[in-house]
């Protein structure tokens, strides 16, 4: 998508949503302070969305007119310690949340699993356009998704490998049970939606002795927004009413089915309407397993 694209796209959506994210050091006594200050000036400014604290840092997805995202913008990034914070944007036609929560947690992203410090991981990070020049070169390296099932199968990048999981906390054992000795000394690039994720999947990785582990830098939302979709295949999930965004970073028109809940693409929408009553593909997989 081209920087006239995207301006366009801007113009004609009345919507900024931004998703942030950083690893940290917040203290118990500051944590109730900064949430009260947060749901503050974000009620101000007429967002919606989540802001989650917790004692390993912020992670957000806010949503609301370009004006009002700037000015909490920048009441935020006024404070020293989340001065560098580095925000991704896309646009909408309508606000994609219907509340606002800011919520203290004990995690940002849930891995549950304790002794992962992603700040002090030591992981590289390659730029998008770096990565789809390693695309393009047809480079030698395992590219490992992080998400979940759900996610993956409504769209990732080309010759992508997943794990099969259902939550990022199943995570840490399927790299166990899945991921062989003969990768781990070779390079492996994540990635995930934003780039939280991989934040503690590559600490973990390092942990458990894989010796050239990159992130792509940003995330999939990045990459979009940086280079387009090239080697990227279908859509990319995200976790508000928009449910997925095309190679333009615009929703996609993908709705979760009502039964399942499994995100569904226009094409899949259209195959099940054909006719009247038909389950979504997911719910027609699950019918068809034996009963236990």
């Amino acid at each position: 998508m081209t920087t006239c694209d995207q301006k366009s796209s801007a113009l004609q959506a009345r919507i900024v949503n931004i998703a942030a994210y950083k690893f940290m050091a917040l203290t118990d006594d500051e944590l109730p302070q900064l949430r009260h200050a947060l749901k503050a000036v974000a009620a101000d400014h007429h967002l919606l969305g989540t802001i989650l604290l917790s004692q390993e840092g912020i992670n957000l997805f806010l949503a609301g007119p370009g004006s009002q995202v700037e000015g909490f913008w920048r009441f935020l990034t006024s404070r020293p310690k989340f001065a560098e914070l580095d925000k991704k944007i896309s646009y909408s036609a309508e606000q994609p949340f219907k509340h606002l929560y800011v919520k203290i947690k004990s995690e940002i992203i849930n891995m549950g699993l304790p002794g992962i410090e992603p700040n002090e991981a030591g992981e590289q990070r390659i730029p998008p356009a770096e990565l789809k020049k390693w695309f393009d070169e047809q480079r030698e390296f395992t590219l490992l998704d992080t998400r979940n099932d759900y996610e993956v199968n409504i769209g990732t990048f080309e010759n992508a490998r997943h794990l099969n999981i259902q939550s990022f906390r199943d995570f840490p054992q399927a790299v166990t049970e899945q991921l062989g000795e003969e990768l781990r000394a070779k390079p492996l690039v994540m990635f995930c939606t934003g780039g939280i994720r991989c934040e503690k999947a590559a600490s973990f990785l390092q942990q458990q002795g894989f010796q050239d582990v990159y992130q792509l830098d940003g995330g999939i939302l990045r990459y979009l927004e940086k280079v387009g979709s090239s080697h990227f295949d279908g859509e990319c999930f995200v976790f508000d009413q928009r449910v997925a965004l095309g190679g333009d970073l615009q929703p996609s028109g993908a709705v979760l089915c009502r039964n399942c809940q499994m995100p569904l693409t226009v094409a899949q929408q259209s195959a099940a309407n054909a006719i009247p009553g038909t389950p979504c593909p997911y719910c027609r997989q699950a019918a068809s397993r034996p009963s236990t």
